[in-house]
């Protein structure tokens, strides 16, 4: 049976949302496009033909949600910024608006004794700035910063937990590489560039947050993945570690002062292109955690294609009976093999499961959602962090993808993650029996 207790007095319960999302209200109050405002306002670049209209109308129900969060018991709840609300010319002056919104979403937290933890950056670039090259253009750091240095100014009396961005590795790889994410670019050469401007401001931004922030605890969410090979062919073991040296260290070990994974890359080695002098000594931070976001595991196989990285993945449809509504293969298991992989490097303080979820068909009866998998899926990957925790590694907060069904960025509507059942055209909430499990878990010792 698990307990609350067994993860300790100081361990950190909490839930996390995203403000394209969930926000809605795209262009309320002065707020101007994101990136992803106009990639998803053509519908072809929707699976499920879905445009995103309110999402979860978080802008709208904040109150609600956050009192929500509070009655499950949780002590922390997570949230982004849209750049494009705070800074709808992308620079310059902040609008009143913008501001005044987060403000009062920060006051609802620490109202009903909510953690805010704020997201500095989670994907949604303002469309003007990616008008004049977005994050293949190397003045995004210094845009970067002052976006960082306004939010921290306004917002860093109440708020001290602050991650810098969210996933590096999704929307450069997704967004400028293969373009099935906003803003749709493509080529080695624009990921190159993309990466290695989202490290730079990853190290630069905890600096900017640490000189602004009194107290601050500064942290980055990484996407990670529990990699295999579909053998032990040589040829195939080389791949899969190509695979998760690109899934699991491409960012950490600069910012841990490693510099790039070129060791089983050396392909790699053409990123040193994008650097300017006293790049190498800038990209190097000492956060106060590293957040882990692991959704899926990959089995990998040597591949011709892609170029770089001569592998690809065995689809989880041709090795997995039972995959969540993405077509994706949770294996909770593999947890465990990741939180011993990273607490392999030196200069990793604390580890926060920053995210954590599961996508599967729901269905509203009546007033109820029996979602049994997913209620399922989080207690067998809490055993995995308490086995964890008892091994002694220090993992010290696991964050639930996510409270409300919302927005699932290109696969639209149609993935549900949330412990809350929404109701998209009414916004109307209903809470399912997974939310209902966490609530008794966390409540049960108060």
């Amino acid at each position: 049976m698990l307990k609350r207790k067994q993860f300790g007095k100081f361990f950190k319960w909490g839930v996390t949302i995203s403000a394209f999302q969930n926000e809605g209200a795209a262009f309320e109050a002065g707020k101007s496009a994101s990136i992803w405002d106009i990639f998803t306002s053509d519908v072809q670049n929707i699976n499920d033909g879905h445009l995103p209209g309110e999402t979860a109308g978080f802008y709208h129900n904040y109150e609600a949600d956050i009192l929500q969060a509070r009655q499950m018991g949780l002590d922390v709840f997570r949230f982004s910024l849209a750049w494009s609300r705070i800074l709808p010319n992308g620079t310059g002056t902040p609008n009143p608006k913008g501001l005044d919104f987060y403000n009062r979403v920060i006051d609802a937290c620490v109202k009903n004794k909510l953690e805010p933890w704020v997201t500095i950056y989670h994907w949604g670039l303002p469309q003007v700035l990616e008008d004049r090259g977005g994050w293949t253009n190397r003045e995004v750091v210094d845009w970067f910063l002052h976006f960082t240095d306004v939010v921290t100014s306004a917002f860093g009396d109440r708020v001290k937990h602050w991650i810098v961005m969210n996933e590096p590795m999704s929307f450069t790889g997704l967004g400028y590489f293969t373009g099935y994410h906003a803003p749709g670019r493509n080529g080695i050469g624009n990921f190159m560039k993309a990466a290695h401007h989202a490290t730079l401001c990853m190290a630069e931004g905890g600096r900017m947050v640490r000189r602004n922030v009194e107290n601050a605890v500064v942290g980055v969410a990484l996407s990670c993945s529990y990699v295999k090979s579909t053998n032990q062919l040589f040829f195939n073991k080389r791949a899969a570690k190509r695979v998760e040296a690109l899934l699991n260290r491409f960012f950490i070990e600069p910012l841990l002062g490693l510099g790039y994974p070129t060791d089983i890359m050396p392909a790699l080695n053409i990123i040193k292109s994008c650097f300017k002098p006293g790049d190498a000594e800038r990209l190097p931070f000492d956060f106060d955690f590293i957040g882990l976001q692991y959704y899926f595991r990959v089995v990998a196989r040597f591949s011709l294609f892609p170029p770089v990285l001569f592998a690809t993945e065995v689809p989880p449809s041709q090795r997995k009976k039972k995959l969540t509504s993405m077509g994706l293969d949770a294996y909770p298991k593999g947890l465990s093999h990741l939180l011993d992989f990273y607490m392999g490097y030196d200069g990793i303080k604390q580890i926060v499961l920053t995210e954590s979820g599961v996508c599967y068909t729901d269905f509203l009866r009546g007033d109820k959602v029996n979602d049994a998998l997913r209620k399922k899926y989080h207690q067998k990957m809490l055993k995995q962090v308490k086995g964890a925790i008892q091994r002694g590694v220090p993992v010290t907060g696991y964050f639930v993808w996510t409270l409300v069904d919302n927005f699932e960025w290109r696969e639209g509507f149609q993935p549900r993650f949330g412990l809350v059942y929404n109701d998209f055209e009414t916004q109307k909430r209903t809470l399912k029996a997974s939310g209902a499990w966490f609530r008794d878990f966390l409540t049960d010792n108060e």
